[in-house]
Protein backbone atom coordinates (compact mmCIF):
# COMPACT_ATOMS: atom_id res chain seq x y z
CA UNK A 1 0.00 0.00 0.00
CA UNK A 2 1.26 3.40 -0.63
CA UNK A 3 2.60 5.43 1.71
CA UNK A 4 0.96 9.20 2.50
CA UNK A 5 2.96 12.24 3.78
CA UNK A 6 1.60 15.48 5.66
CA UNK A 7 3.08 18.53 6.22
CA UNK A 8 1.04 20.22 8.93
CA UNK A 9 0.61 22.50 12.01
CA UNK A 10 -0.94 20.12 14.90
CA UNK A 11 -2.52 16.89 14.72
CA UNK A 12 -5.86 16.23 16.56
CA UNK A 13 -6.89 12.98 17.94
CA UNK A 14 -10.58 11.79 18.77
CA UNK A 15 -10.41 9.82 22.00
CA UNK A 16 -12.33 6.39 21.86
CA UNK A 17 -11.00 4.17 19.19
CA UNK A 18 -7.83 6.09 18.92
CA UNK A 19 -6.24 6.21 21.66
CA UNK A 20 -7.92 4.16 23.80
CA UNK A 21 -10.06 1.01 22.79
CA UNK A 22 -13.00 1.50 24.89
CA UNK A 23 -15.40 -0.38 23.35
CA UNK A 24 -16.20 -2.83 25.73
CA UNK A 25 -16.62 -0.27 28.47
CA UNK A 26 -18.80 1.93 26.38
CA UNK A 27 -20.58 -1.18 25.25
CA UNK A 28 -21.12 -2.35 28.86
CA UNK A 29 -22.18 0.93 30.07
CA UNK A 30 -24.75 1.89 27.32
CA UNK A 31 -26.45 -1.63 27.63
CA UNK A 32 -27.12 -1.87 31.20
CA UNK A 33 -28.24 1.65 30.90
CA UNK A 34 -30.60 0.98 27.88
CA UNK A 35 -32.02 -2.20 29.88
CA UNK A 36 -32.82 -0.29 33.24
CA UNK A 37 -35.08 1.65 31.15
CA UNK A 38 -36.49 -0.41 29.08
CA UNK A 39 -34.80 0.94 25.78
CA UNK A 40 -33.48 -1.24 23.04
CA UNK A 41 -29.54 -1.21 23.33
CA UNK A 42 -28.73 -2.92 20.11
CA UNK A 43 -30.50 0.53 18.71
CA UNK A 44 -28.09 2.65 20.36
CA UNK A 45 -25.07 1.28 20.12
CA UNK A 46 -25.54 1.42 15.90
CA UNK A 47 -25.36 4.46 16.50
CA UNK A 48 -23.75 5.92 19.77
CA UNK A 49 -19.96 5.50 19.39
CA UNK A 50 -18.19 9.17 18.35
CA UNK A 51 -21.95 10.99 19.55
CA UNK A 52 -22.24 13.55 22.77
CA UNK A 53 -24.29 11.22 25.46
CA UNK A 54 -26.81 13.64 25.92
CA UNK A 55 -27.98 13.68 21.70
CA UNK A 56 -27.95 9.72 22.12
CA UNK A 57 -30.46 10.09 25.05
CA UNK A 58 -32.36 13.09 23.43
CA UNK A 59 -33.05 10.65 19.99
CA UNK A 60 -34.19 7.93 22.14
CA UNK A 61 -35.69 8.90 25.56
CA UNK A 62 -36.68 12.74 24.81
CA UNK A 63 -38.95 12.00 28.15
CA UNK A 64 -35.59 11.95 30.27
CA UNK A 65 -33.79 14.67 31.80
CA UNK A 66 -30.98 14.65 29.88
CA UNK A 67 -28.99 16.23 32.33
CA UNK A 68 -29.23 13.35 34.73
CA UNK A 69 -28.74 10.30 32.33
CA UNK A 70 -25.72 12.35 31.58
CA UNK A 71 -24.28 12.46 34.95
CA UNK A 72 -25.07 8.30 35.92
CA UNK A 73 -23.55 7.66 32.12
CA UNK A 74 -20.75 9.25 33.29
CA UNK A 75 -20.17 8.54 36.34
CA UNK A 76 -20.31 5.06 35.17
CA UNK A 77 -18.12 5.41 32.57
CA UNK A 78 -15.34 6.71 34.37
CA UNK A 79 -15.28 4.21 36.90
CA UNK A 80 -15.37 1.82 34.87
CA UNK A 81 -12.60 1.18 33.28
CA UNK A 82 -12.64 -2.13 32.91
CA UNK A 83 -11.28 -3.58 29.85
CA UNK A 84 -9.98 -0.26 28.45
CA UNK A 85 -6.77 -0.51 26.08
CA UNK A 86 -4.27 1.20 24.52
CA UNK A 87 -4.63 1.66 21.05
CA UNK A 88 -1.18 0.31 19.47
CA UNK A 89 0.57 2.87 18.05
CA UNK A 90 -1.09 5.54 20.26
CA UNK A 91 1.34 6.61 23.24
CA UNK A 92 4.56 6.12 20.60
CA UNK A 93 3.03 8.56 18.41
CA UNK A 94 1.88 11.04 20.38
CA UNK A 95 5.01 11.33 22.80
CA UNK A 96 6.91 11.93 19.96
CA UNK A 97 5.34 15.32 18.88
CA UNK A 98 6.47 18.62 19.92
CA UNK A 99 4.83 19.74 22.73
CA UNK A 100 1.56 21.94 22.13
CA UNK A 101 1.00 20.60 18.97
CA UNK A 102 -1.56 18.20 19.57
CA UNK A 103 -4.88 18.07 21.35
CA UNK A 104 -7.50 15.41 22.27
CA UNK A 105 -11.24 16.42 21.20
CA UNK A 106 -13.85 14.17 22.13
CA UNK A 107 -17.51 13.12 22.06
CA UNK A 108 -17.38 12.29 26.17
CA UNK A 109 -17.13 14.71 29.14
CA UNK A 110 -13.95 15.41 30.97
CA UNK A 111 -15.17 13.31 33.75
CA UNK A 112 -14.72 10.29 31.42
CA UNK A 113 -11.72 11.48 29.31
CA UNK A 114 -9.61 12.01 31.96
CA UNK A 115 -9.28 8.84 33.90
CA UNK A 116 -9.36 7.12 30.09
CA UNK A 117 -6.16 9.13 28.81
CA UNK A 118 -3.94 7.91 32.14
CA UNK A 119 -5.27 4.21 31.99
CA UNK A 120 -3.91 3.94 28.64
CA UNK A 121 -0.53 6.18 29.08
CA UNK A 122 -1.44 9.17 27.30
CA UNK A 123 0.36 12.41 28.81
CA UNK A 124 -2.15 15.17 29.75
CA UNK A 125 -2.90 17.04 26.26
CA UNK A 126 -2.04 20.77 25.84
CA UNK A 127 -5.36 20.91 24.57
CA UNK A 128 -8.54 18.72 25.41
CA UNK A 129 -11.77 19.60 24.27
CA UNK A 130 -14.70 17.34 25.71
CA UNK A 131 -18.33 18.01 25.60
CA UNK A 132 -18.01 19.70 28.28
CA UNK A 133 -16.39 22.81 26.32
CA UNK A 134 -18.90 22.70 22.79
CA UNK A 135 -22.87 23.29 22.42
CA UNK A 136 -22.69 21.20 19.21
CA UNK A 137 -20.86 17.52 18.94
CA UNK A 138 -19.87 15.76 15.99
CA UNK A 139 -20.56 15.73 13.05
CA UNK A 140 -20.50 19.57 13.92
CA UNK A 141 -16.99 20.70 13.56
CA UNK A 142 -17.15 22.89 16.60
CA UNK A 143 -14.87 20.82 18.61
CA UNK A 144 -12.22 20.74 16.02
CA UNK A 145 -12.02 24.18 15.47
CA UNK A 146 -11.89 25.01 18.93
CA UNK A 147 -8.79 23.31 19.22
CA UNK A 148 -7.14 24.21 16.41
CA UNK A 149 -7.93 27.58 17.69
CA UNK A 150 -6.45 27.17 21.47
CA UNK A 151 -3.34 25.06 19.60
CA UNK A 152 -2.85 28.32 17.48
CA UNK A 153 -2.99 25.99 14.47
CA UNK A 154 -4.69 27.08 11.13
CA UNK A 155 -7.73 24.53 10.83
CA UNK A 156 -6.42 24.15 7.44
CA UNK A 157 -2.99 22.83 8.28
CA UNK A 158 -4.02 20.35 11.25
CA UNK A 159 -4.76 17.11 10.74
CA UNK A 160 -7.77 15.24 12.66
CA UNK A 161 -7.09 11.08 13.38
CA UNK A 162 -10.68 9.57 13.47
CA UNK A 163 -12.52 6.33 14.08
CA UNK A 164 -16.28 7.05 13.36
CA UNK A 165 -18.22 8.80 10.65
CA UNK A 166 -19.29 11.47 12.84
CA UNK A 167 -16.00 12.51 13.67
CA UNK A 168 -14.26 12.27 10.74
CA UNK A 169 -17.46 14.36 8.93
CA UNK A 170 -16.49 17.18 11.83
CA UNK A 171 -13.06 16.81 10.44
CA UNK A 172 -14.16 17.93 6.81
CA UNK A 173 -16.06 20.53 7.72
CA UNK A 174 -13.10 22.49 9.48
CA UNK A 175 -11.25 22.01 6.39
CA UNK A 176 -8.78 19.58 7.89
CA UNK A 177 -6.78 16.55 6.53
CA UNK A 178 -7.80 13.16 8.14
CA UNK A 179 -6.37 9.87 8.96
CA UNK A 180 -9.34 7.39 9.50
CA UNK A 181 -8.45 4.17 11.71
CA UNK A 182 -10.58 1.13 11.18
CA UNK A 183 -10.54 0.13 15.37
CA UNK A 184 -14.48 0.51 15.36
CA UNK A 185 -16.27 1.09 11.96
CA UNK A 186 -15.42 -0.45 8.79
CA UNK A 187 -13.10 1.27 6.06
CA UNK A 188 -16.01 1.89 3.16
CA UNK A 189 -18.07 3.82 6.45
CA UNK A 190 -15.19 6.41 7.40
CA UNK A 191 -14.44 7.38 3.43
CA UNK A 192 -13.58 9.96 2.30
CA UNK A 193 -10.56 10.28 3.99
CA UNK A 194 -7.02 11.24 2.83
CA UNK A 195 -5.38 8.38 4.39
CA UNK A 196 -6.84 4.65 6.25
CA UNK A 197 -5.02 2.86 8.72
CA UNK A 198 -5.78 0.23 11.08
CA UNK A 199 -4.34 1.22 13.83
CA UNK A 200 -1.13 4.24 14.89
CA UNK A 201 1.74 2.00 14.19
CA UNK A 202 1.06 3.01 10.93
CA UNK A 203 1.73 6.55 11.48
CA UNK A 204 4.84 8.08 12.31
CA UNK A 205 6.44 11.65 12.54
CA UNK A 206 9.21 11.93 9.93
CA UNK A 207 10.39 15.85 10.64
CA UNK A 208 10.01 18.75 12.67
CA UNK A 209 10.98 21.99 11.07
CA UNK A 210 11.58 24.68 14.23
CA UNK A 211 12.40 27.60 11.14
CA UNK A 212 9.43 26.99 8.89
CA UNK A 213 6.61 29.30 8.75
CA UNK A 214 4.97 31.87 11.07
CA UNK A 215 4.16 31.76 15.06
CA UNK A 216 5.11 29.53 17.47
CA UNK A 217 3.95 26.11 16.09
CA UNK A 218 6.98 24.59 13.79
CA UNK A 219 6.02 22.37 10.77
CA UNK A 220 5.68 19.02 10.98
CA UNK A 221 6.06 16.03 8.52
CA UNK A 222 3.98 12.95 9.17
CA UNK A 223 4.38 9.73 7.38
CA UNK A 224 1.63 7.12 7.14
CA UNK A 225 2.28 3.73 5.91
CA UNK A 226 -0.82 1.62 5.57
CA UNK A 227 1.25 -1.22 5.60
CA UNK A 228 3.25 -1.07 9.25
Amino acid sequence: MTQTRFTCKAVLFDLDGVLADSTAVVDRVWRVWADERGLDGDAIMKVAHGRPSAEIIRDFAPELSVESEVEILEHREAEDLSGLVGIRGATKLVRSLPLASWAVVTSGTTTVAQPRLAAVGIPEPPVLITANDIVRGKPDPEGYLAAAGRLGAPAHRCIVIEDSPAGLAAARAAGMKTIGVTTTFPAESLAPVDALVSSLEAVRLERVDEAAGSGRLPDMELCVDPSE
